[in-house]
């Protein structure tokens, strides 16, 4: 029995002894581990007594180190929200070379200006038979002797030579041919020869009081022309001038009633019926305008017109030296036609309309006979009325041989 206590008391120190060796193999491993070296404790050479708490490896005053601190992440800081900048008003982009540009305005503007030339060329044609007429002994007796003149006249620059010639006692050839250049409300004639011819017919057989026939004609063609259309847009006002050539011409009768009252005064009155017409060649706007947004292109046409004229004249002898003359009439348009077709940018195809126009035409002449069949001539006619005819007066000097 007391052999089975010694052996169990035995086993049981070997146990505690094995446990010890192992837990001080353990703290070492540990301690080595941790980079710090401790020194064994001394064996016993016999039976070892238990172990005392004294004989357990004590704590050193070297901590054990407590584990290296694993690098935890830092926290990041929550960056604070910067203040938002306030809002600052954006400004409008300014425009730029490839931004589009805001749409021009005027198109109707545009669209009128072509009635504007339809206006110019019906006072054209009036201007061209008034000059004209002067080559028809407009502003002379309606009978006398055979005579011709030369004159040039300014307001309308113009010079030629005209008169008339004795065929038979009742028959006589009214004739003259002329340069001349002109310009009214917008148009430029530049360069225009006039020719003109007519007969009378003198019922010189019936006494100092009888009737008189003429028919006749107005020739110019070519003349070259300028017409200027003018135009408003919301970047300002455009001014556009065409260059083209025109053919003018005027066919006309006239009846009328002669009275000699006295050797120094002969009265007449008469009634025209004229048919004008013009012969525009077409054109376009020149590409060199710098700005023309609306340009137009202007085709062959045509005008015509018909007039009728009623007037009266008036010649008289002061004394021996001094005979003037005094003439006017009222004239009415009918049938009026313009000729114009234009297409327009922003306005298609314009086709102006011309109404019927009335005005008063009028005419003088102041002779101062040098010497006998040497007359010296001061003469103006013109127009009174409201545009497209307007007030016009062209006027000039002559020098007249009576033969």
């Amino acid at each position: 029995m007391a052999q089975r206590t010694c052996n169990l008391i035995l086993s049981a120190m070997l146990v505690a002894t094995l446990s010890l060796v192992l837990q001080t193999k353990a703290s070492d491993a540990q301690t080595t581990n941790g980079a710090t070296t401790i020194v064994n404790p001394t064996e016993c050479d016999g039976p070892c007594p238990s172990p005392s708490p004294s004989s357990s490896p004590s704590p050193t005053s070297s901590p054990s180190p407590s584990p290296s601190p694993s690098a935890s992440p830092t926290p990041t800081p929550t960056p604070s929200p910067s203040p938002s900048p306030s809002p600052t008003p954006t400004p409008s982009p300014s425009p730029t070379t490839g931004a589009t540009p805001p749409p021009v305005t005027g198109a109707g503007s545009s669209g009128n200006s072509i009635n504007g030339l339809a206006d110019q060329r019906f006072n054209q044609m009036i201007t061209n038979r008034v000059l004209g007429s002067v080559l028809l002994g407009v502003n002379e007796q309606v009978n006398c002797n055979d005579c011709v003149s030369a004159f040039g006249s300014a307001g309308s620059f113009s010079a030629g030579i005209h008169g008339r010639k004795t065929l038979t006692p009742n028959l006589s050839l009214l004739a003259g041919i002329a340069y001349t250049q002109y310009s009214e409300g917008g148009y430029n004639v530049t360069s225009a020869p006039i020719g003109a011819f007519a007969l009378r017919y003198d019922f010189v057989d019936w006494g100092p009081s009888r009737p008189f026939f003429d028919i006749g004609t107005i020739l110019s063609p070519f003349e070259k022309v300028r017409y200027t259309r003018s135009y408003s847009t919301s970047l300002g006002p455009v001014s556009v001038t065409g260059d083209t050539t025109s053919s003018n011409y005027g066919v006309y009768g006239r009846a009328g009633w002669i009275s000699r009252i006295s050797p120094r005064d002969e009265v007449a009155a008469s009634i025209e019926v004229w048919q004008l017409w013009q012969r525009v060649k077409g054109y376009s706007d020149p590409a060199s305008v710098a700005f023309n947004p609306f340009n137009a292109t202007i085709a062959d046409g045509t005008d015509r017109t018909n007039l009728v004229k009623i007037g009266g004249q008036w010649t008289h002898l002061f004394g021996s030296s001094i005979e003037a003359n005094v003439n006017g009439g009222w004239v009415q348009s009918f049938a009026n036609h313009s000729g114009i077709v234009a297409t327009v940018t922003g306005n298609g195809t314009i086709v102006p309309t011309i109404g019927n126009q009335g005005w008063f035409e009028y005419g003088g002449r102041i002779g101062y006979r040098i010497t006998k069949g040497w007359v010296a001539d001061l003469f103006l006619n013109g127009t009174v009325g409201p545009q497209p005819v307007g007030n016009t007066i062209h006027g000039g000097l002559g020098l007249r041989i009576n033969y």
